[in-house]
């Protein structure tokens, strides 16, 4: 419940807004004029910033990042929103400022009566902690594969990170509640006629956006899949046979983006590559230089349209 303030809040967070980014008046100036501190102003345009009164967009053509996102687009087709982040920063600092970016851009995507998958993860996990509220009406939010394994039933992960966007956009929210992989790929074939499986599966098939990760088994950032209990060695020793560099909402796949033939996605619960295409914009979050091998299956396979890459990554990739 909003505290009783919330509205008075809001408003003189607008004003301080207003003054600093239309009237370009200084922190000094908007205190004085406010009958306030510095810091109170302070803490009013960045109540501003992540609450969305205000929306920043950063445009540079000639400055390394947008160099490297057009040298991207030119590449690949896709639209890149290249991050910038020190090479020194350590990968768990360096998904948390990509993270923050693809949030905070992702709200500009989502509107009413779309839907938009959800592929669970690290990274998603980490971009729903940084989303910036948006209201809509008639949306909703679609897990796109199982989270159960032998260890846990994975409901309270996948369900912490799809009801974070459920409330940020105020959307319907869509569980998939099966295992991430089956044991025998006639059970998953079983439950794939039940009518409530057919339902989200349908659904699946009819999406605006989906936003995804790539799984990758060397990212320093462990990928979910990899170290949550899914896989167990003859499993691993599966992937290395078939050659898989990845996976997409455990999809797995391999460098030239084919997944035919790879016998752990007869037992996956995720969306088939060709379902994920449907979608109009795809959107992948990537940080990190050892999940360049991942990538490059995923842009080689055609599900990407807008990429979120941090600077080191992006130099690595158009290298």
């Amino acid at each position: 419940m909003p505290s009783p303030d919330a509205p008075e809040r809001t408003r003189d967070a607008l004003r301080a807004a207003h003054l600093y980014y239309m009237q370009d008046l200084t922190m000094e100036a908007i205190a004085s004029e406010l009958h306030t501190s510095r810091s109170s102003v302070s803490r009013m345009l960045a109540f501003a910033r992540e609450t969305g009164l205000v929306d920043i967009q950063i445009r540079s053509p000639l400055e390394v990042p947008g160099r490297l996102a057009a040298a991207v687009r030119a590449r690949f087709g896709v639209t890149a929103h290249v991050i910038p982040v020190p090479d020194s920063t350590s990968d768990v600092d360096r998904l948390e400022r990509v993270a923050l970016s693809a949030a905070r851009t992702l709200t500009s995507f989502v509107d009413s009566n779309m839907s938009l998958g959800i592929a669970w993860g690290s990274t998603v996990s980490a971009i729903s902690r940084h989303l910036t509220p948006k209201p809509t009406h008639n949306s909703s939010i679609v897990q796109l594969n199982g989270a159960g394994n032998t260890q846990t039933t994975g409901i309270a992960y996948a369900s912490e990170i799809l009801h974070r966007f459920g409330s940020n956009f105020d959307a319907d929210v869509q569980q998939f509640p099966v295992p991430a992989f089956f044991d025998d790929p006639a059970t998953k074939q079983m439950m794939w006629r039940e009518r409530s499986t057919r339902r989200l599966l349908d659904i699946q098939s009819h999406l605006d956006i989906v936003l995804f990760g790539v799984g990758s088994p060397l990212a320093e950032v462990p990928s979910r899949v990899y170290m949550g209990g899914y896989l167990d060695e003859p499993d691993y020793s599966a992937l290395v046979d078939d050659g898989v560099v990845g996976d997409i909402a455990t999809v797995f796949y391999r460098a030239d983006g084919s997944t035919n033939g790879i016998a752990m996605n007869a037992r996956a619960s995720g969306p088939s590559f060709e379902t994920l295409r449907r979608a109009p914009r795809r959107v992948c979050v990537v940080a990190g230089i050892s999940k360049l091998p991942s990538l490059q299956g995923a842009l080689a396979a055609g599900l990407v349209t807008d990429l979120f890459i941090d600077e080191t990554t992006a130099r690595g990739l158009v290298a």
